[in-house]
């Protein structure tokens, strides 16, 4: 069996990243143009000014208070040092290994195993986990649990994310401006057909429609991207991967946690019955083969 690098998968993950990173960027560019061509730069234009930094301020208010939003959807308390003493003392082994600042701990009463990792940069970062994860896991799976979260924050993955999810939110909102103010325009009789042709508007009416599908498919790739080098970057903090081959082993036969569909993304497992394509998680098992192979 040929043994995998965690440098080599880091590497690629990342690449891939930016790689579905930039097909969002082109069909936002292909959207933006074919619509103001059919419908007119100007008017087309004006209604962005206005709804775009509408689109844009929401997101970035989700940005700034992504740990506080996070903590208080999971409602998690703060953990305190002297009732999780070995939650602390392995963050802070972990802390002092990577390099990063230790973030604020938090602890959600749950039975399940699980735990998520938020906050727009190191210096803004919480880490919860569940009672479950601290009572049915060993000190090592813990430790790779807390490797896998803590490789989230080092690799700036909410800001990656919230990138994703502006361009996203772009293209839903350019799709919607078109689509209404063509509703809008047959109903008014006001439609400009000399100006323009069938053909690009038909093609234009696609492109509108399919962009927000596709792009959000992209976005859920690049989740499972993200999942996969922040197991890498965790095989890389700990220089082995048994701990969280063996947590995620145990979460796969635990019974599935239910969890608000705001937050869940964040978790490191997510139960989903959806395929592969619609997940924000890679399944369980092919994320065990490849660390299995490190």
């Amino acid at each position: 069996m040929n043994r995998l690098s965690f440098r080599d998968e880091i590497k690629k993950n990342k690449i891939s990243s930016y790689f579905l990173i930039g097909i969002v960027f082109f069909v936002l560019l292909a959207l933006t143009y074919t619509i103001a061509f059919i419908i007119g730069g100007d008017y087309f234009f004006i209604i962005l000014i206005i709804g775009i930094p509408i689109s844009i301020a929401y997101i970035l208010i989700g940005f700034y208070k992504s740990d506080k939003i996070a903590i208080a959807s999971a409602n998690a308390k703060l953990a305190k040092q002297q009732e999780y003493r070995q939650y602390h003392n392995l963050v802070e082994g972990l802390c002092l290994a990577s390099g990063l600042p230790k973030p604020k701990l938090y602890v959600m009463q749950n039975p399940q195993i699980n735990a998520f990792a938020s906050g727009r940069d190191p210096q803004h970062a919480v880490v919860c986990v569940t009672t479950g994860l601290l009572e049915k896991l060993n000190k090592q799976e813990i430790e790779g649990v807390l490797a896998h979260e803590l490789s989230h924050i080092a690799n700036y993955d909410i800001r990656f994310m919230t990138l994703t999810a502006v361009l996203v939110g772009m293209i839903a909102i350019i799709s919607q401006i078109f689509l209404r103010t063509l509703f809008w325009s047959s109903i008014s009789g006001r439609s400009n057909r000399e100006n323009n042709n069938a053909v690009l508007m038909i093609i234009g009416i696609i492109l509108a429609i399919l962009a927000p599908i596709i792009v959000a498919l992209v976005q859920l790739a690049i989740s499972r991207k993200r999942e996969y080098a922040a197991d890498s970057s965790a095989v890389k903090f700990m220089r082995t991967p048994t701990g969280l081959i063996g947590a995620l082993t145990k979460i796969k036969n635990n019974k599935p946690m239910k969890m608000s569909g705001a937050v869940a993304p964040l978790f490191i497992a997510k139960p989903s019955k959806a395929k592969e394509w619609f997940s924000t998680h890679p399944p369980l098992s092919e994320r065990i083969k490849k660390l299995e192979r490190m």
